[in-house]
């Protein structure tokens, strides 16, 4: 029985795709790849004009004078084509969720209501997760390569546990909670279909 089903699995997977190129997608998002997060996405066909992309991102680095701007998270996406999948312009709906370690970050930065500043004297560590949707295009570069740009807006939850220091344990706040509305994705890619 078990035999049975995997040759199904295999079948529908892997012969159901016959010759056709397009069918599946690597990318590095490359503003990512600017704060040194380590990121790849896969995405796949679904349907003519139906995708789900899904991309990973890590950073366990501690920058210079012990400023930690170490996070995980997984963003799972499902994408509307317009015309053609892999090809022009899209709409997506996404989820994410990680967790983060952030301190020691000198800013002045204010925005839609998350006070960002606050990095500057104290280390925030916690997890979040979060829903938005999202516009994006994709360019044909050649016949394996594409460049893709994508900009999402959503909601995020998070809860934390706030220190006074990058380096020490001491809990100032326990538990805490914020809710983010505003940019939940940005996206300069390339991407290499096969």
């Amino acid at each position: 029985m078990k035999l049975r089903f995997y040759v199904v699995l295999f079948s529908c997977l892997f012969l159901g795709v016959g010759a056709r190129c397009q069918n599946v997608a690597i990318k590095s998002n490359l503003l990512y790849d600017a704060t040194a997060t380590v990121n790849l996405g896969i995405e796949f066909c679904l349907a003519p004009r139906w995708t789900f992309d899904v991309s990973g991102n890590y950073n366990g680095w501690t920058i210079s004078e012990n400023r930690k701007w170490k996070h995980w998270f997984l963003q799972p996406e499902a994408r509307y084509w317009f015309c053609d999948r892999f090809a022009g312009h899209f709409l997506g709906i996404h989820a994410l969720g990680g967790k983060y370690n952030f301190g020691k970050l000198k800013n002045s930065i204010s925005f839609l209501g998350t006070d960002l500043s606050k990095l500057t004297n104290n280390r925030y560590q916690g997890w979040f997760i979060g829903l938005g949707g999202a516009y994006g295009h994709s360019w044909i570069l050649s016949k394996h390569w594409n460049f893709e740009a994508e900009i999402g807006f959503g909601y995020i939850y998070t809860r934390y546990d706030v220190y006074p220091c990058a380096e020490c344990g001491t809990k100032i706040e326990s538990n805490q909670s914020h809710h983010y509305v505003g940019p939940t994705k940005a996206a300069l890619s390339f991407v290499y279909l096969f």
